[in-house]
């Protein structure tokens, strides 16, 4: 059973092992979404996401014969992680079943905490198979990511963290995956405060829980690569799956390109780093209509835990989408200075060029006696792009702006 009176044991069991994070307010993220914004600091956790309560919350609830047997856990990253170093710190042995695909920085950093890290499977699905029948195997304690009360209890800690950082509060939205944290966030917040809205957000390409609402049973989602590997789960728990269908007011879903503006917005704006599911509140609040103009909302980010080749692609491709790195295809005549009077026209309209290259032998439209020339500049938006097009075309120049 998982009730309030099951939540606040589980926070004062927590409370000499976890941090409380902040809640803080973003006058930004409040103006750029016509509400009273405030982002709870999950990705601040020691292993940086929320999955430490859970973790933690079940592994300190096991007898001494249970931890002597040892813990087998399955997860896309962040849960194995958790796991790993709160095991540690019990002194529990810990083995962690990861996709293939799990981000790097999750992998090294549980195996940094002792844990024996497998990695098997395309998905996180997968590695839940292989980590049931290495537990049953080992005779370990099998620890769920998100179908077990003591889990779903430790997630449900945060909601009540957040009503007493801001009591004022009207909705809070978290990501789902398996469901655990909205679960027990929506088991804490109503039965404390009612009134508040508890709003969930699924990545669309792995949009289990919405589906399985819409059907009014448990079903399964296809495989499917998504930015928010922490909440690529392709069939809900059955608990969880009644528990938000009973506390949780909304599930919604939210494309690639909005995970990945989000995950840049925080950056840029917070200056704090959340992987693609840590986004996946703020791209709700930033492109759906969840009706909370004007409210005080809560977004949990939810972890941090994302590769810096990850977040290098990310930043690239929002700021050409944002029209601040630009690529250039230019024909100019194959004679010495050339090259040097295209730069200087460029240079007068203020842009950087950061790459160039000279393609004479496989340019599409560059005649004998030419060269195509690709540039790609760094710019301050838009009208910039369009100054230098408009200056390079009034020289003479063909331009040709370019997507790919």
């Amino acid at each position: 059973m998982i009730d309030l009176a099951t939540i606040e044991q589980a926070r004062a069991r927590l409370r000499p092992t976890l941090f409380e994070t902040p809640c803080a307010y973003s006058q930004t993220l409040s103006e750029l979404t016509g509400t009273r914004c405030f982002v709870k600091l999950e990705n601040l956790q020691m292993t940086g996401s929320f999955k430490e309560r859970g973790a933690a919350n079940l592994l300190l609830q096991l007898d001494d014969a249970e931890r002597a047997r040892g813990v087998v856990a399955a997860s896309a990253g962040n849960h194995g992680l958790a796991v790993a170093f709160h095991a540690a710190r019990i002194g529990i042995p810990a083995t962690i079943v990861m996709p293939d695909a799990a981000p790097l920085i999750k992998v090294t950093s549980a195996r940094r905490h002792r844990a024996e890290v497998i990695l098997q499977g395309e998905d996180f699905d997968q590695a839940y198979e292989r980590a049931l029948a290495l537990a049953t195997v080992r005779g370990a304690v099998f620890v769920h990511p998100f179908d077990d009360p003591r889990v779903i209890a430790g997630q449900g800690t945060l909601g009540l963290e957040l009503l007493d950082q801001q009591p004022e509060l009207d909705a809070i939205v978290v990501a789902i995956g398996g469901g655990g944290l909205a679960a027990g966030v929506g088991v804490a917040v109503k039965a404390r405060r009612p009134r508040v809205k508890v709003i969930g957000v699924q990545a669309e390409v792995m949009a289990a829980m919405c589906r399985s609402l819409e059907a009014s049973r448990r079903g399964s989602v296809p495989p499917a690569a998504t930015l928010a590997d922490g909440i690529a789960v392709r069939q809900v728990g059955e608990l969880t799956f009644d528990l938000v269908r009973q506390y949780v007011d909304r599930v919604v879903t939210v494309s690639e390109e909005e995970l990945a503006k989000a995950v840049l917005l925080l950056l840029e704006i917070e200056k704090t780093v959340v992987e693609g599911a840590g986004a996946a509140p703020l791209a709700a609040l930033l492109h759906r209509d969840l009706g909370l103009g004007g409210a005080r909302v809560a977004l949990v980010l939810s972890g941090g835990n994302i590769d810096v080749t990850m977040l290098s692609r990310i930043i690239e491709r929002g700021l050409v989408k944002d029209g601040r790195l630009v690529r250039l295809g230019v024909v100019l005549r194959d004679r010495p200075g050339a090259l040097a009077g295209l730069a200087t026209l460029i240079a007068e309209e203020r842009a950087n060029i950061v790459h160039i290259e000279h393609d004479r032998a496989f340019s599409r439209w560059a005649s004998i006696g030419q060269t195509e020339v690709e540039l790609t500049l760094e710019t301050s938006g838009r009208d910039q792009i369009e100054a230098v097009k408009a200056r390079l075309e009034v020289a003479g120049y063909r331009v040709e702006e370019r997507s790919s």
